[in-house]
């Protein structure tokens, strides 16, 4: 019988240890702007993650200072299992809620897609291309740019394109002075698309600020160290897209010419040491990034 109850209280020991590890993971990657929310939020995830600690602690000095029977034995296994499955449909809720909000926000970019056919497929690109970048990027430069957050900055970064005409979008010739100075206010207006969204304010400047330049000659005039780490990668990506696309006005161009082009930009345009990295992707790897009906 002892072999019984102490079996189920290792087993319940065991099972909170994974529960406080499952948890542990879940609190630190609930930073992205799908999952983050207020202060108040994050002291709540604190402090049910030390309740859970608390409890493993009392498993253990129940196995080793008490003398437990089977049905404390079958409570403290049960209460395992009991949060086990609490975590799960916590972890499922929130994967669904994760998926929901990128289907709205894909869905929101198809729109945006449709009132231009040049850009159809074309924030689906910048974003699986960011990815590529980032992916590649050292770990410390990975610091403090949450990788869901930058997916879907890149995916959202052309939103504000929605407050332009569309004869400015689908006029076929080159633009004029007038028709330009609206077109480089669509990243102002992808910043105030979101701005009612708490949990997108992370962001709000990565997708404002994706076409300045390294020089200053940018949309907005910011110079090299005024713009965010993760508007630059995005830029990488957003410039690559626009040089390998086929456009109507122009045709694509392949991946060794983009390469060319960008490394001439390197330090004036793009950052030079993304574009060092960025270089450096195995050809294979971008071209795995175009999207199902994109033409390059």
């Amino acid at each position: 019988m002892n072999l019984i109850i102490y079996g189920m209280i290792i087993c319940g020991i065991v099972i909170m240890a994974t529960n406080i590890y499952r948890f542990y993971r879940y609190v630190k990657g609930s930073k992205d702007v799908f999952s983050a929310g207020s202060k108040k939020k994050g002291v709540w995830e604190y402090a049910a993650l030390s309740l859970l600690i608390f409890f493993f602690i009392g498993y253990i000095l129940v196995a080793i200072l008490g003398k437990p029977d089977l049905v404390i034995a079958g409570i403290l296994f049960g209460g395992s299992i009991f949060v086990a499955l609490v975590l799960s449909l916590l972890f499922y809720l929130t994967a669904t809620i994760k998926e929901n909000a990128l289907n709205i926000a894909e869905t929101l970019i198809s729109v945006v897609d449709a009132r231009d056919p040049n850009l159809r497929g074309h924030s689906r690109y910048v974003q699986n291309v960011t990815m590529a970048l980032y992916d590649h990027l050292p770990q410390e430069k990975k610091e403090g740019i949450n990788r869901v957050s930058l997916e879907f900055g890149a995916l959202m970064h052309d939103v504000g394109k929605l407050g332009i005409p569309e004869e400015i979008l689908n006029k076929p010739g080159p633009l004029d002075d007038q028709e330009w100075a609206i077109m480089k206010n669509h990243p102002r207006l992808s910043r105030k698309i979101m701005q009612p969204l708490k949990s997108l304010q992370e962001i709000l400047p990565w997708v404002e600020f994706h076409h300045e330049r390294i020089d200053g000659k940018g949309y907005y005039g910011l110079k090299e160290q005024d713009i965010p780490y993760a508007s630059k990668i995005i830029a990488v990506a957003d410039t690559y897209s626009a040089i390998t696309m086929k456009r109507s006005y122009k045709p694509s161009r392949s991946y060794e010419e983009a390469i060319e082009v960008m490394k001439e930009a390197s330090g004036t345009q793009l950052d030079k040491e993304l574009m060092e990295v960025f270089s450096g992707i195995p050809k294979e790897d971008l071209l795995s990034c175009v999207p199902e009906g994109v033409e390059v």
